[in-house]
């Protein structure tokens, strides 16, 4: 569906989570922080598309990835969709460059990885983490079992890996799933063969460790820092190929559950769930649970006050629910963009962040939201 209202549509000021909320545009150039009434108290103007994750950083300032590619990175793409035994074009998620901004729009630091896609975090130590794109060696990729036969791009299977790299740019540590048993993790078999798990999130976690969502494998997992390997998994069809994962302060996981390939009605939900049982403990869902559906991108947050604040990616949509599902607060991007071609215009966005008006990144600097 596409909602008819933009803007705030719901506050309820008891129960929402008051905080400052970051709306990036993200086939547009610019990330905005709203306020509880919806009213724009601060923007940034970016000089490329972001490469999707937009997130803020202590002292004020931005993280941004940007779309920079150029087109030697898929050789002889230059379609949308499967065409007589080419492959498709691996375009979503597509970013090249991690950017930092302070508070007034100063680029303060730019490392380039034209293989770097979806995600990328700021580490402790001042390092970045980041998710890239690298074609599987012949003997890995003859290995990767489902997928939809013939759908490799120019014969190559693309693959992910995780660098941690200095601002210099130097690796100090590396993760490759082709180095993993491939065999163990089938592709959806509604998937093309042209990459393989399709990584669309890293969280790095308290001990160094890495979390990753693998959307075409419909899995997370975690790299052990030490081994360079996995060191737990789980995989869940139901999830019908999430975004974002993240560990909770109570040792639980939360994700964003697309809910595409299933063989119900889709429906996306949002999953926290328990990493040693895999069971569920919590989702929000819509009611009826057609009503709540983004295809691709989306996250959520769990904020201070036990409440979730989710990102419907395909229709700009930003709202928080109680533990119970209620809807205390929901906002609609009025920031709509150009699609390619004739398709229109869009307001998606990748992720969405709240942030406490004296936490470190917005350090008192918009007083109270």
């Amino acid at each position: 569906m596409r909602y008819q209202q933009v803007g705030l549509t719901a506050h309820d000021a008891d129960r929402a989570t008051p905080g400052f909320t970051l709306i990036t545009r993200l086939r547009g150039h610019a990330a905005y922080l709203v306020d509880m009434a919806g009213e724009v108290v601060h923007e940034w103007h970016l000089p490329d598309q972001p490469g999707d994750l937009v997130y803020m950083l202590p002292g004020g300032r931005l993280l941004a990835t940007a779309h920079v590619h150029d087109d030697s990175l898929f050789p002889g793409e230059t379609h949308s969709r499967f065409e007589g035994g080419v492959g498709p074009v691996l375009r979503g998620g597509t970013g090249g460059a991690i950017r930092e901004y302070d508070w007034d729009g100063t680029l303060l630091h730019e490392y380039i990885n034209r293989e770097q896609h979806h995600d990328a975090r700021k580490l402790p130590n001042g390092n970045y983490l980041h998710i890239g794109w690298e074609i599987m060696p012949a003997d890995a990729a003859r290995r990767v079992i489902g997928g939809r036969e013939g759908t490799e791009h120019n014969g190559n299977i693309y693959g992910d890996y995780l660098n941690e790299v200095t601002p210099d740019g130097e690796v100090v540590w590396e993760w490759h799933f082709h180095q993993e048993e491939i065999e163990k993790y089938p592709l959806c078999p509604a998937c093309y063969r042209n990459e393989f798990a399709h990584a669309n999130a890293c969280f790095p976690m308290e001990n160094g460790d890495v979390m990753l969502s693998f959307r075409r494998i419909n899995a997370v997992a975690i790299v052990d820092r030490a081994t360079s390997r996995f060191r737990w998994y789980h995989r869940d069809e139901s999830w019908g190929h999430q975004h974002d994962c993240q560990m909770l302060d109570n040792g639980n996981i939360l994700i964003f559950a697309n809910g595409i390939h299933g063989g119900e009605m889709p429906a996306s939900r949002v999953v926290e769930f328990s990493p040693e049982t895999g069971e569920t403990v919590w989702e929000y869902k819509g009611s009826p649970p057609y009503t709540f559906f983004s295809p691709h991108i989306s996250g959520a947050q769990r904020l201070s006050s036990g409440n979730t604040l989710i990102c419907e990616g395909q229709w700009g949509r930003v709202f928080e629910v109680t533990p119970d599902g209620e809807v205390v607060w929901e906002y609609v991007s009025p920031f709509f963009d150009p699609l390619p071609g004739d398709a229109g215009e869009t307001n998606m966005m990748f992720r969405s962040y709240r942030y406490a008006a004296d936490s470190p990144e917005i350090g008192g600097r918009l007083g109270n939201p």
